[in-house]
């Protein structure tokens, strides 16, 4: 008698390193945790756990904007100039500001993607300054 394998569920290794690839690959799973993570049912629209934990009054937009600030903090460790760090910090602090507002918080989580804008701004640096660390999607 064959035994069927036993199912794992999918691990995913985060590197822990300093060196840009490893930088790249954390910012790039925490966008994607924070901003696509999963879909919404029927429109197939990604939102991520900054609209979910979003949505729990004053803690979720604590936990939120802090997850937000550790990508920014990761930039300034890759040498980012200080006019693009400025530039992500106002991305989460509009993104946090935003969020304290109710309604209009929950829906700019969904609308207003700081996460994505900043991973954009990290991605461009990394391509022009250490262009080992690009991937070919196919």
């Amino acid at each position: 008698m064959v035994r069927p394998e036993p199912i794992h569920p999918v691990s995913m290794s985060i590197p822990t390193g300093s060196d840009p690839q490893s930088v790249r690959q954390r910012v790039e799973a925490l966008e994607m945790l924070l901003e696509r993570s999963f879909r919404i049912p029927g429109i197939n629209y990604p939102i991520g756990l900054d609209a979910i934990i979003g949505l729990v009054p004053v803690l979720g937009d604590i936990v939120t904007t802090g997850l937000s600030a550790y990508m920014v903090w990761e930039a300034r460790n890759l040498g980012l100039p200080k006019w693009k760090l400025w530039r992500m910090a106002g991305n989460v602090g509009f993104d946090a500001l935003l969020g304290v507002v109710p309604v209009v918080g929950d829906a700019a989580d969904v609308l207003f993607r700081s996460n994505t804008r900043n991973l954009r701004i990290i991605k461009k640096h990394l391509d022009k300054h250490h262009p080992e660390t690009r991937v070919i999607e196919g």
